[in-house]
């Protein structure tokens, strides 16, 4: 009899830490959805805002049309790239993001622009939200380190096996972005 109380206790046991243990897989692959989600939202917001501020510029400037339709043509691919491939959407992004670059030192070239109060929030809202995109990405790559943890240490990586748990990748900074800027006080 004591015996069977014995295994039946440890058995409950086992499941007990079997569903725990794949409550703990599911939580951690859906806080990498989430965090990859909020990437997602704020690439809109930033989508959302390029159209404003190429107008602006446009209105201020004879900036070069090519910089201004190149935003625009990244912009474009980036809104239809597939909601699945995170590498080419980060891809994007980053050359977007150099893009922007470009625009932002117009207002040093063009006083007036400098001083619209438009422009002016526009550059606020973008920068806001390339910050914001930044964040994003660290937490993504957390929660993906978490998940992927997870699905290597043992025992969860028995439970991760069984369903097909699979790891996240991780979000890369592109090579030529990893360079020291060259800063030259030379005129």
């Amino acid at each position: 009899m004591i015996v069977t109380v014995i295994i039946i206790a440890v058995l409950v046991i086992l499941v007990l830490a079997y569903i725990g243990i794949y409550n703990g897989l599911v939580r951690a692959r859906m806080y990498t959805q989430e965090s990859w989600s909020q990437i997602d939202v704020q690439l809109k917001r930033r989508n959302d805002l390029i159209p404003n501020l190429v107008e602006t510029v446009k209105g201020y400037s004879n900036y070069e049309q090519g910089t201004l339709e190149k935003v625009i043509g990244l912009r474009n691919q980036l809104v239809n790239a597939p909601a699945g491939d995170h590498q080419q959407t980060m891809e994007l992004s980053d050359q977007l993001s150099n893009s922007l670059k470009s625009i932002f030192a117009v207002a040093e070239a063009y006083p007036d622009l400098k001083a619209n109060d438009e422009y002016t929030k526009l550059m606020e809202e973008l920068s806001n939200t390339e910050n914001k995109i930044a964040y994003s990405r660290q937490l993504y790559n957390s929660s993906a380190a978490s998940l992927n943890t997870k699905i290597q240490t043992f025992p969860t990586n028995l439970v991760a096996g069984i369903h097909h748990f699979q790891a996240a990748d991780f979000l890369q900074v592109p090579e030529e972005e990893k360079a020291a800027p060259k800063v030259s006080f030379d005129k």
